[in-house]
């Protein structure tokens, strides 16, 4: 949860927001999030995050029809992100151990893109999120 809840905090760091896949650029909000994460949170949570750009590509490459399930803004980004993996791609992405893991987050990634969908403020989050802090 506390993954899903921060997936995307690259795009706050690196200054650059979230739209601009759109002309061009790749930020990899992926590795810039889960590298400054790393300083707060474990690899249970980093990993996933460190990885869900790569459950897209490998998702997209496995089940047909996924690419069409996408956000457009998800679309967009695909190619810069490096397309669909290729067969030895997917296999070295399966041999991860957190693989499992950052797939679980990009279909709850998926699922979170309903604009009018109820949920919970970040209080709500807020203890669990506590809980997750690693001392350094």
């Amino acid at each position: 949860m506390v993954a899903a809840l921060l997936h995307d905090i690259g795009h706050l760091l690196d200054a650059q927001g979230e739209g601009v896949s759109a002309l061009g650029v790749h930020t990899r909000h992926e590795v810039v999030g889960a590298g400054w994460l790393s300083e707060y949170l474990n690899r249970a949570v980093t990993e996933p995050i460190r990885l869900h750009v790569a459950a897209k590509r490998y998702l997209c490459a496995r089940e047909p029809g996924y690419v069409a399930l996408l956000s457009v803004a998800s679309q967009e980004s695909l190619a810069l992100q490096g397309g669909p993996m290729s067969h030895d791609e997917r296999r070295t992405f399966e041999q991860n151990p957190w693989a499992r893991d950052a797939e679980a987050l990009r279909r709850w990634d998926d699922a979170a893109t309903v604009p009018e969908l109820d949920v919970p403020g970040l209080d709500h989050y807020r203890e669990r999120l506590v809980r997750q802090l690693v001392r350094r």
